[in-house]
């Protein structure tokens, strides 16, 4: 059982690749927040709804390059680095879905990007995508989301399959561990404890991938919660990484598969006409690995958008 409570865990965070060093890229567009703070914002192609993209934990604007390269020749698409990630500035705590929301919210009016929008969020990015929809209501017009954390994961997937099996306690002591040893100077280090703590990432960087962490299932969960339990006719499309549970024993690979595929299933019913789809082929890096599947989903959302004008509230 221990191996299958370890498999679990893979159904959160784990898959998620270290934070990368920024790129200077001369195509990143910044938008200055209201609190000076500013966020950075890589958008191509033209047309109308918006895509917005919003990666998972741990993960900058990078993370859509595949996606964005595909969904870009038919309308215009966004990907941005969440504050402390990538090129954005660090955010105060808490770094809470409320927080993130409002900051992707603001940044979008500062820079002029109006909707309407479709939203599309990776893993964690599910979540805050789902918060800004509640925010913008009426310039959301479809979502995509793409093996997305639920509210309340590691409470609902320990009811289930006992205590631990969807803590994110050993990505947090890992992230700590690289942010104590970037505040130290103390990188790059001999310790194979921190051979994954990139002596280029900015210590804001490994502080904010803690206190996302420390939000996820507390104060996040509660928000999205707190939202809207009905998104009434909107396109709505939930894909499920098939082979996240791949190194698991069967039978505990099908009761980890039909559980993950449940709570999805409870997402897309917050639409009269949500969607959840399997998609083969690719574990949670979704984005990565099989981009033309998340590309598709957005192509049908869009198709299935009401024809709202292209603009917007700024």
């Amino acid at each position: 059982m221990t191996g299958f409570r370890r498999g679990l865990v893979a159904l959160v965070l784990a898959a998620m690749p270290a934070a990368a060093a920024p790129v200077v890229d001369p195509g990143v567009q910044f938008a200055r927040l209201p609190d000076g703070r500013a966020l950075a914002f890589r958008c191509t192609g033209a047309g109308t709804p918006t895509v917005l993209l919003d990666g998972g934990w741990g993960a900058s604007s990078l993370a859509w390059s595949k996606v964005q390269r595909l969904v870009a020749p038919t309308t215009r698409v966004c990907s941005y680095d969440r504050a402390g990630m990538g090129l954005s500035d660090p955010g105060p705590a808490p770094r809470d879905g409320a927080a993130i929301a409002r900051d992707l919210d603001e940044a979008l009016r500062a820079a002029h990007i109006a909707g309407p929008f479709v939203v599309v969020g990776h893993s964690a990015g599910g979540l805050y995508v789902r918060l800004f929809a509640d925010r913008r209501p009426a310039d959301v017009v479809g979502m995509v989301l793409v093996d997305p954390s639920v509210d309340h994961q590691d409470r609902r997937l320990s009811a289930v399959f006992g205590p631990g099996a969807g803590s994110v306690a050993g990505l947090r002591a890992r992230s700590a561990a690289c942010l104590a040893a970037a505040t130290a100077h103390a990188l790059p280090s001999v310790d194979p404890q921190l051979a994954r703590c990139d002596a280029a990432t900015p210590v804001a960087t490994w502080a904010t991938e803690v206190a996302e962490l420390d939000s996820l299932w507390g104060a996040t969960s509660d928000e999205v919660v707190a939202g809207r339990s009905s998104y009434g006719a909107l396109p709505l499309i939930v894909l499920t990484a098939g082979d996240t549970n791949a190194a698991l024993p069967e039978p505990a690979r099908r009761v980890a598969d039909r559980v993950w595929a449940g709570l999805h299933d409870e997402i897309a019913e917050h639409s009269t006409v949500g969607v959840r789809r399997t998609v083969a082929g690719t574990g949670h890096l979704i984005p990565k690995d099989r981009p033309d599947a998340v590309a598709a989903a957005i192509a049908e959302v869009i198709r299935a958008a009401p024809r709202a004008s292209a603009g917007g509230r700024p």
